[in-house]
């Protein structure tokens, strides 16, 4: 899984990501701060299943605090977007590749309405955000337009004996920007269009399945950062109702991002996605002022920093992923004695199989059956997976 931190330039991209991921990547308020894409890793938090074996986890990836675990996730920072972009404009051509391979896109706004739609400075809410929701999406979905048009000739005057060739034949020429046949399939039949030869579909209808098709294979999920200053509030109430679709989360990159480099100092305890923080150690007058601003301007009106809440909101609500942790029967610890040391998350309806290949090929292919640690059932290899299952996986050798 790949999520993809996008927005025009100075909205606060990639405080954000810096925020998510803790690298140091450039942070300025000009266009194209971020010139390639960099990627980082952040974590979403799951119930750590530990405290209902009575034991204490020690997990390879990530970590545990209170029961609860962290699990990576990757991200991906990426130029800023201009309108125009599909059509090569500012550094158009490279945003769009870095995101082909995205599975989720977490939209980053300035809900403050102090940036243009080129990045640009302007007084505190003279900008309608709203603007940047639509031409993002516009642009995107113009690019998605523009690679299925090119591709057309490929598939779309090839008499094909059935559906499911259509469906093959498009997934493959579209694999560029992550195309799953399970998402044209669904997209044909929503459209209508499970039946119509794509020779006699319409410019109109080409354009309303590329939208559709985007939407399916790279959701998007708003981050209405700067949420701490001033119009933004009732921004982010106007977007709501302007787009009643949307996930739209109120957050303050800045603000997750000051408290995390305050904990790392050792002057705050925080974790991630806490609605408080407790202050360690004695702090200037100017440390103390600013991280008392966050907690009464920010923590107090929105209960966390919100990105936290991006992240997860991104992975478990719009791809309705799923966290599975391997384990025994006859024990819990690996061969080096840790103790539920992973934790696998994976799409929804993911099976018994679909697990024993993502622990390894030869587990799926010498799969002979599964158990349920938890109530150790014997599950088969189509039994679909449930959040927070601890899962073995019996194989051949």
């Amino acid at each position: 899984m790949i999520i993809g931190v996008v927005g025009k330039p100075s909205s606060g991209k990639s405080t954000f990501f810096n925020a998510a991921t803790m690298l140091d990547v450039p942070m300025a308020a000009y266009p194209f701060t971020t010139i390639e894409a960099n990627k980082g890793v952040g974590f979403v938090r799951v119930e750590c299943v530990d405290k209902e074996f009575n034991v204490q986890c020690n997990p390879r990836t990530g970590f545990c605090r209170d029961h609860v675990r962290y699990v990576p996730v990757e991200l991906v920072d990426v130029a800023g977007l201009v309108p125009g972009a599909h059509e090569g404009k500012g550094m158009g051509n490279q945003f769009l590749s870095d995101l082909s391979r995205a599975d989720v896109l977490i939209h980053v706004i300035d809900a403050s309405g102090s940036t243009n739609e080129k990045g640009e400075s302007v007084a505190a809410g003279s900008y309608d955000p709203a603007n940047d929701v639509r031409f993002l999406e516009e642009e995107i979905d113009l690019w998605f337009y523009g690679i299925i048009e090119k591709n057309w000739p490929k598939f779309g005057k090839v008499p094909f004996e059935s559906k499911a060739k259509l469906v093959s034949a498009m997934a493959q020429n579209l694999s560029g920007i992550g195309a799953r046949e399970d998402q044209i399939d669904s997209t044909l039949l929503e459209m209508n269009l499970t039946d119509k030869k794509p020779s006699l579909w319409s410019e109109q209808e080409k354009h309303a399945f590329a939208k559709s098709f985007r939407e399916k294979s790279k959701p998007v999920i708003i981050a209405a950062n700067k949420a701490d200053m001033p119009n933004a509030r009732q921004n982010i109430e106007k977007l709501k109702g302007q787009f009643p679709g949307k996930v739209i989360i109120p957050c303050s990159g800045i603000s997750e991002l000051t408290l995390k480099r305050a904990a790392k100092d050792g002057a705050i305890d925080y974790v991630q996605g806490a609605k408080d923080f407790k202050v360690e150690k004695e702090l200037s007058d100017k440390q103390n002022q600013g991280i008392e601003y966050i907690r009464k301007m920010v923590l107090e009106k929105f209960g966390t920093t919100g990105v936290q809440e991006v992240l997860e909101s991104a992975v478990f609500d719009l791809l309705g992923y799923i966290a599975i942790f391997p384990g025994g029967t006859k024990g819990l610890a690996d061969s080096k004695g840790n103790v539920i040391p992973d934790c696998f998350l994976m799409p929804p309806k993911s099976t018994a199989l679909d697990f024993a290949y993502r622990l390894h090929t030869d587990f799926g292919d010498k799969f002979i059956k599964a158990i349920n640690v938890k109530t150790r059932q014997l599950i088969g290899k189509e039994h679909e997976l449930s959040h927070r299952d601890v899962v073995e996986i019996v194989h051949g050798n």
